[in-house]
């Protein structure tokens, strides 16, 4: 099997912490010069340093993605400065609040499409070109596995990532006639900051323990246990490999067995 991605670059976006910065570092390992996108600098800064050299040049971009007019002129001048073609995309973005869809307000909604599927797409334009001269793509979207059953409480992201696999799957039929693959990776219940907060919102809506509401969580996972980001991050550096090159406009749940559906 070649994973060997020596000489591609990679753009991760959300990779400051969790699932985005476990999936720089796997990028890193299997050769890649990884370019890793958050707002925060002097992490982001870390992240860098620790990612796994191999003679590689690593770098950093800084932007908000709370601002996609700013996400895009940041963007282009960092393309416009150092002549990159990027071979591999990995959009991530942190999901919206919690709770009932019919308690959403539309203001959420405007959010959190822009935040998603703008900047994705945004990203995703300034790319692709790149991706077509080098005649090697790879975009890779962290979504949910709320795109193939939506999860109780998580209205707004249920609504937004499904919209997100759609413009995927349009991608893929798109673009596969450059060679240039568009896939989603859909983690289930994985070990993050966001995990962590949805244990402590639902603890303090339900009145229970967060260590209750995790046993009750984890109850509903075949294997048992939470995820690990660096097992989401395993599926991203499949998919970014030369030996994934036939696989595309697929949704891979990487969810130790949760979602029910087939």
């Amino acid at each position: 099997m070649d994973l060997n991605l020596k000489g591609k670059y990679a753009l991760v976006c959300g990779s400051s912490q969790g699932i985005g910065m476990a999936s720089a570092i796997e990028l890193a390992s299997l050769g890649a010069n990884v370019v890793l996108m958050a707002r925060n600098e002097k992490v982001l800064k870390q992240v860098s340093n620790a990612l796994p050299k191999n003679e590689n040049n690593h770098d950093f971009i800084v932007a908000d993605f709370s601002k996609p007019k700013q996400l895009k002129e940041i963007l282009e001048k960092y393309l416009q400065d150092n002549k990159i073609d990027f071979n591999i995309l990995v959009n991530n973005t942190g999901g919206p609040a919690g709770g009932q869809i019919i308690d959403a307000s539309t203001e959420s909604f405007e959010n959190t499409f822009s935040q998603h599927l703008i900047n994705n797409h945004i990203i995703t334009q300034a790319l692709v070109e790149g991706m077509k001269r080098t005649g090697y793509g790879r975009i890779i979207n962290i979504i949910s596995t709320s795109v193939k059953q939506p999860l109780n409480g998580l209205g707004v992201s249920n609504t937004i990532r499904g919209a997100v696999a759609s413009w995927s799957k349009t991608m893929a039929n798109e673009l596969g006639v450059y060679g240039i693959t568009v896939n989603n990776v859909l983690p289930g219940a994985t070990d993050t900051v966001r995990l962590r907060s949805i244990i402590e919102n639902k603890a303090t809506k339900t009145g229970l323990s967060e260590d209750e509401v995790s046993k009750m969580m984890i109850a509903q996972v075949p294997l048992q246990r939470f995820a690990d980001a660096k097992e989401i991050a395993y599926a991203v550096g499949f998919l970014a490999s030369p030996s994934a090159a036939y696989i595309n406009g697929v949704n891979i749940p990487v969810d130790g067995g949760r979602t029910k559906c087939l």
